[in-house]
């Protein structure tokens, strides 16, 4: 059995350079203390925008009628999905309890959390299915107010799209602010939104770091990286759709890693010499970053069996995992480490980036090892909670003072040991820990 690399990336993907940090930490900390004034002035060096912050009710409206109905109804049809996939995911989370022993009782409950702030992208592209992914999600968790962000353009804020998405999703805020201005924005809750208790969305290197330097005071999706997928094919897959499989991802940025896992090395080759006619079709900017990922972070391994495709898989833990091999009940059953698994040539990446329905938000730089990827789970805290009658409480009373006491901590012990006296105080306890 062995794995050979048939193509092998030059460089690996940071999630955070030492510059960029650098120029972040700055930032924050002169928003920091410069405030809504700092932002505005940001505003106008990054974004070239002068305008108001706060985008008003009737820009709104008036972004609604500046869109095509058919983009109109494919933004309410992957709203729609998107929406139903995540009130399928809150079905799926209930409270409990359980007596522990007799008269004494401990659950757990799932709470929204209060705010959140969506940053939604929208430099090179309007992410529309950015908006949906986060605003929706968070709504159907509960959480009660939420906040969005996205760049403005110059003279026109935030296009009409994106604005008519937000309405639609339910965001109750919206500002006219990209990068780390908007992030701060939002974790400090000025403009007149409220503090955000997370932070979700995909961004930038900046805005990501932002969100990493934030972690802490307020919670966060996810440490995000380069956007990075796999597919892992077998020799009947088709070589055509693998390499625009491999080519409509490496279009995301010039690190974000494709890898292709095969069997095949026919395929694995037809891939390889087909790749670079498809990235020279692409539109220019697109062809830009697709070239430079595919030159310097893509790879192609070529595995005996099956059972190595997984073990790469799982070691590589991709962000997005397409697999167009047989058996896919196999797969799905053995491949443990992704964000979002694409079974089929029936279905790509693309789909699940857009509208059907599970979320794009997810864990990337071999994260999906310990976390998946953005869901209602993420906006709803599991607390817990206990309750007692005076004998339910006896025994855990008994075991704590005893437990408190071999670990020093008389303070502990006392509490249950008090509580004991109060309640049986006809009753002699032994709560010293034999051989102490």
């Amino acid at each position: 059995m062995t794995i050979q690399y048939l193509k092998s990336s030059r460089q690996h993907a940071e999630t955070a350079q030492s510059d960029v940090r650098e120029t972040v930490e700055t930032l924050l900390a002169e928003i920091q203390s410069g405030g809504e004034a700092k932002i505005r002035e940001l505003a106008s060096r990054f974004d070239k925008w002068d305008g108001d912050i706060v985008v008003s009710k009737e820009r709104i409206e008036a972004a609604k009628s500046q869109i095509p109905d058919q983009v109109r109804k494919d933004i309410i049809f992957a709203h729609d999905n998107i929406r139903r996939f995540a009130e399928a995911q809150k079905a799926t989370i209930s409270g409990c309890s359980l007596e522990i022993v007799p008269g004494f009782w401990a659950g757990q409950r799932h709470i929204p959390i209060d705010s959140a702030g969506c940053y939604v992208p929208g430099g090179r592209f309007s992410h529309v299915a950015s908006a949906i992914m986060t605003v929706t999600t968070a709504k159907v968790a509960g959480v009660k107010h939420v906040t969005a962000v996205s760049p403005p353009r110059p003279g026109v804020g935030i296009p009409p799209a994106i604005l008519f998405t937000l309405d639609l999703c339910g965001a109750d805020t919206v500002l006219n602010l990209g990068g780390v201005q908007g992030v701060a924005a939002m974790a400090h809750g000025l403009f007149g939104a409220e503090k955000a208790d997370i932070l979700v969305g995909p961004g930038n290197q900046f805005v990501a770091e932002a969100k990493r330097i934030l972690f802490g005071e307020i919670g966060i999706d996810m440490f995000a990286g380069p956007t990075d997928s796999m597919v892992i094919a077998d020799a009947a897959a088709d070589p055509f759709l693998v390499a625009w499989d491999l080519v409509g991802q490496a279009e995301h940025g010039y690190n974000s890693p494709v890898w292709l896992v095969t069997d095949s090395r026919e395929l694995a080759e037809s891939v390889m010499a087909s790749v670079p006619g498809m990235i020279a079709s692409l539109p220019e900017l697109n062809r830009q970053s697709a070239e430079a990922a595919w030159r310097d972070y893509a790879e192609v391994i070529l595995c005996d069996t099956r059972e190595e495709m997984v073990q790469v898989a799982n070691r590589y833990a991709p962000e997005h995992l397409q697999v167009q091999a047989a058996n896919e009940d196999w797969w799905l059953e053995n491949l443990t480490s992704f964000g979002s698994l694409f079974l089929g040539e029936e279905t790509t990446v693309a789909f699940g980036d857009k509208s059907a329905g599970t979320n794009h938000v997810l864990p990337t730089s071999g994260a999906a090892r310990y976390t998946g990827g953005l869901s209602v789970h993420k906006f709803m805290k599991t607390v817990t909670w206990q309750r007692s009658t005076r004998e339910g409480a006896r025994p855990i009373a008994e075991a704590t003072a005893r437990i408190s006491r071999l670990e020093g901590m008389e303070g502990h012990a006392l509490t249950a040991e008090h509580r004991l006296k109060k309640f049986f105080p006809e009753t002699e306890f032994d709560l010293t820990v034999p051989g102490a």
